[in-house]
């Protein structure tokens, strides 16, 4: 196995939250997009892996906006990625 599936294995673990629409929506953004990405792409979904759910919930759904711009900007571009 390779770095880059370890390191994958490790993200789609930190990816499941225990809200199947959640996970779902993480782990799209990893499936699709994470190997492409430039490291400060990278950096941000990191930096999302880390908020605590209930504000990731809030987030997608659209109640409220991540006050960091860039995350903000990534939770919308995740949201709108096609099923």
């Amino acid at each position: 196995m390779t770095d880059d599936e370890v390191e994958l294995r490790k993200l789609r673990w930190r990816c499941r939250r225990g809200m199947r629409e959640l996970d779902q929506l993480l782990e799209r953004w990893l499936d699709r997009e994470w190997r492409q990405s430039p490291t400060p792409q990278r950096e941000l979904f990191l930096a999302l892996l880390d908020t605590e759910d209930d504000k990731l919930w809030r987030w997608f759904l659209g109640h409220e906006v991540s006050p960091d711009v860039e995350i903000a900007a990534l939770v919308d571009r995740i949201r709108t990625l096609p099923p």
